[in-house]
């Protein structure tokens, strides 16, 4: 059996949790530069606000009905979620941290030492719900597909209390009915579409299909474990989370501009800004890459540009892997220096890091390096450039992340750096900045 725990409304929750004042009321959270809605309370779903949709044509309904709208705030939703998975692992032997606010559970053989699983999971709802605010729901079946499934209707259908378990054909075939195809996990727009013309409305309609059916009109073999998967047939376990080394293929970093940038040294600073925190996080989960890309994009909306709005480059390193800021940066600037145009309005850039692998493997050599004396003796030394990392990802995590870093990434004196993006709404970071910390008096 697996579970599938899924904080509610997570990034409002998150904010709820620290101003209860928000309790009741229509809330959104915003995307990046304050653009679109990423998160919404159930209040705001109930005035019809879409997910995605633009905050600007939304901000006078909000306003109407005393609501709020928040700028995102990762580093706290990055924090609460840590909370929640933790008290997850106290729970159960095994958890698959799937995103920020979803988590499957390895609940096999649990019945035996706890009792039934919906008294389990409403212990593990009211634990989590206690120590960190969150609310959430637990879906619980014999597939991960179905647990996302029950999940779903667990969320949409307030009697249930937030839990449900699909462990038998009755309890299944009512769900599954319940359950439109395109919500099935794995059923994405455009496989959406062609279930819709073969006449295939609900997820338990999907169930029925034969094995031939599902391998040509949904992506060969992946399309008929979706189906055996539906019908109660598991085929797969429980993967490394998505912040463990073995899951990510790939480290981006990229973010929308405050304003639109024209000048290079400022596109480099903001891309300067972006390939340091993601060469941080790829030391930390202690790995490095084998290809680097960057891209810079201008604004799709904007009806005087022609495509492509946003253009790119891609190197395989040739040095080998590596985590060090300081040699992806340099390859990272020849990138930029090939893509930049001047005059060029930018509104976004970003990189990432591909062919990730935990160090020691064994180093590919370039058949043109040199192999004089001389040159090896100049050569970069791995050893000291790695204790140089260690010794900045030290003192950042001592002392402040961007405590130290790269001069280009530090505008000039007095001044924001051009390439921030918009946050006027963001609430403080409560739980990982001292001085944000509440105050009770």
């Amino acid at each position: 059996m697996f579970g599938l725990v899924d904080g509610n409304n997570f990034y409002v929750s998150c904010e709820r949790v620290f101003q209860p004042r928000l309790e009741g009321r229509p809330v959104v959270v915003l995307s990046n530069n304050d653009g679109n809605v990423v998160s919404r309370s159930a209040e705001a779903k109930q005035l019809g606000i879409a997910m995605g949709a633009p905050y600007f044509e939304v901000r006078a309904l909000l306003q109407r009905h005393q609501g709020q709208a928040l700028s995102s705030n990762y580093a706290l939703y990055g924090d609460m979620s840590r909370r929640v998975m933790a008290r997850l692992m106290e729970h159960v032997p095994a958890v698959e941290i799937y995103s920020i606010d979803e988590a499957f559970l390895d609940l096999q053989g649990l019945t035996a030492f706890g009792g039934p699983l919906e008294a389990r999971a409403r212990t593990l709802r009211a634990d989590v719900l206690r120590c960190t605010g969150i609310p959430t729901c637990v879906g619980m079946a014999p597939t991960k597909t179905l647990a996302k499934a029950a999940n779903r209707l667990a969320k949409q259908y307030p009697e249930l209390q937030g839990i449900l378990r699909l462990d038998t054909q009755s309890r299944r075939e009512r769900a599954l009915r319940a359950l439109p195809a395109a919500d099935v996990w794995g059923v994405g727009r455009q496989y959406a579409l062609v279930l819709a013309q073969h006449g295939l409305h609900t997820a338990w309609q999907l169930s029925q299909v034969g094995e031939g059916w599902a391998r040509k009109h949904l992506g060969g073999v992946v399309g008929w474990r979706l189906v055996q998967e539906l019908r109660g047939q598991p085929c797969q376990g429980l993967l490394p989370s998505e912040d463990s080394p073995l899951a990510r293929q790939s480290l981006r970093c990229s973010r929308s501009f405050g304003q639109r940038l024209t000048a290079f040294e400022d596109v480099w600073g903001a891309l300067t800004t972006y390939l340091s925190r993601a060469a941080e996080k790829l030391r930390a989960q202690s790995e490095q890459a084998h290809m680097l890309t960057v891209f810079v994009s201008q604004d799709r909306y904007d009806s005087r540009l022609p495509p492509p709005f946003t253009r790119s480059a891609t190197l395989t390193l040739p040095s080998g892997p590596t985590s060090d800021t300081l040699q992806l940066l340099g390859y990272a600037r020849r990138l930029l220096e090939r893509l930049y145009e001047p005059g060029c309005q930018y509104v976004k850039a970003g990189v990432v890091l591909d062919g990730l692998e935990p160090p020691g493997r064994g180093q590919q050599l370039s058949l043109f390096a040199p192999t004089s004396r001389e040159a090896l003796v100049a050569a970069p030394d791995p050893g000291r450039a790695q204790q140089l990392m260690s010794a900045l990802d030290g003192l950042n995590h001592r002392f402040g992340r961007g405590t130290v870093r790269p001069a280009a990434s530090i505008p000039a004196a007095g001044q924001p750096a051009p390439w921030l993006g918009k946050a006027q709404h963001r609430s403080p970071a409560y739980t990982t900045c001292l001085s944000d910390l509440l105050v009770v008096r």
